[in-house]
């Protein structure tokens, strides 16, 4: 096999080796049946039973109800971030949003186009360095939108916000933290994620929807953009990315095969604990998000110096940590410790961190 290197990217991202192997194999042949997994048609028996089976473990790691649909689309988090307000805010309505980051910021752009968006409230203020404490709802609001998790700047919600309006459903963008701890699926109306952090490949995008959102969604848009179109043709209206949603049921049987949720939070919780308290016992590099609010999956810091984190990048990049640059937008360093990084890899980067204070 190829030599593989630390991956530390932000995503598209690490994928667990076991499925890549499984994958690589899948390709010629989807088990005996002499045709590759990218070949077969998506109404064909071989892949109808793929895509039954990946909906299936979806709902057993998840606890997923009943009442509520398994959708696997196409688009990206972006594409909901419109699908959401399209299908489920009118114009004379209001949705509260809890703006933490980049992406929820694109969430709001797009709500305002389909109805009146209230800004509850907003980390923006410390540089989104810390999520914020209170939120002012409005009136009555049809929901409330957040990010579970922000890759860019290294926050995460611990659990759901408090205090949500009586009358109102909770949306989360949950594209880069989804299934790397227990979920509530209950406490949400819907929930969406793009694949490419913990679940699969980009081009497959999660929704977990409760069935009476699907069904009361707005009628007079593009039949492509509604949700009921797509729950009524079990997610294959148009043709699905077969190959991704392959891919998303191997990782289910590898979460599976780990513990489950719980299995991957007991994980995931280790590898964080571990580098945070690397960082925080070091002279030298500091974490950037406030320590109530510390993301589990990326960990951002820096040393305080561009000219230093420059160099270190160059040095860790060279030394096999990929993709270990911050987002552009803020720079300094970015580790993502997604579901599949190892814990070796991150005794690897804190050995080299560690070399590096030395030598400066």
């Amino acid at each position: 096999m190829t030599h593989r290197i630390w991956n530390l990217s932000a995503g598209p991202a690490i994928l667990p080796e076991s499925v890549l192997q499984e994958a690589q194999e899948a390709l010629l042949s989807l088990g005996d049946t002499g045709v590759g997994i990218c070949e077969h048609s998506h109404r064909g028996a071989a892949f109808v039973q793929v895509a039954e089976e990946a909906e299936a473990l979806c709902r057993e790691l998840a606890g997923i109800p009943d009442s509520y649909r398994v959708l696997f689309l196409q688009g990206g988090a972006s594409m909901q971030f419109a699908m959401v307000p399209l299908n489920l805010l009118t114009p004379d309505a209001t949705a509260d949003y809890i703006v933490t980051g980049a992406w929820s910021k694109k969430a709001v752009s797009e709500a305002r186009r389909c109805g009146q968006v209230h800004v509850a409230s907003s980390g923006e203020e410390s540089n989104f360095s810390r999520l914020p404490r209170t939120h002012s709802w409005s009136s009555h609001p049809r929901y409330v939108h957040f990010t579970s998790n922000n890759t860019i700047f290294g926050t995460q919600f611990a659990s759901e916000p408090e205090g949500i309006p009586e009358d109102a459903f909770l949306v989360c963008d949950a594209s880069s933290d989804i299934f790397s701890r227990p979920i509530d699926v209950s406490k949400y109306g819907l929930i969406y994620a793009g694949a490419q952090k913990n679940l699969g490949p980009s081009g497959v995008t999660l929704v977990i929807v409760r069935n009476d959102l699907v069904e009361s969604g707005r009628e007079d848009l593009p039949a492509i953009l509604q949700y009921r179109t797509h729950a009524a043709a079990g997610s294959m209206y148009n043709t699905p990315p077969t190959f991704g949603i392959y891919l998303m049921m191997l990782v289910f049987r590898w979460i599976r095969d780990q513990g489950g949720l719980s299995g991957m939070e007991q994980r995931n919780r280790r590898k964080a604990a571990r580098l945070y308290e690397a960082i925080d016992c070091s002279s030298l590099f500091q974490a950037t998000a406030h320590p109530d609010c510390r993301s589990m999956m990326n960990v951002t810091f820096v040393t305080g110096d561009a000219d230093r984190d420059e160099a270190f990048v160059a040095e860790a990049t060279a030394a096999g940590f990929n993709a270990i640059r911050g987002h552009r937008s803020v720079g300094g360093m970015r580790a993502s410790l997604y579901n599949a990084f190892p814990s070796e890899g991150v005794d690897a980067l804190i050995e080299f961190m560690e070399d590096f204070e030395r030598r400066q």
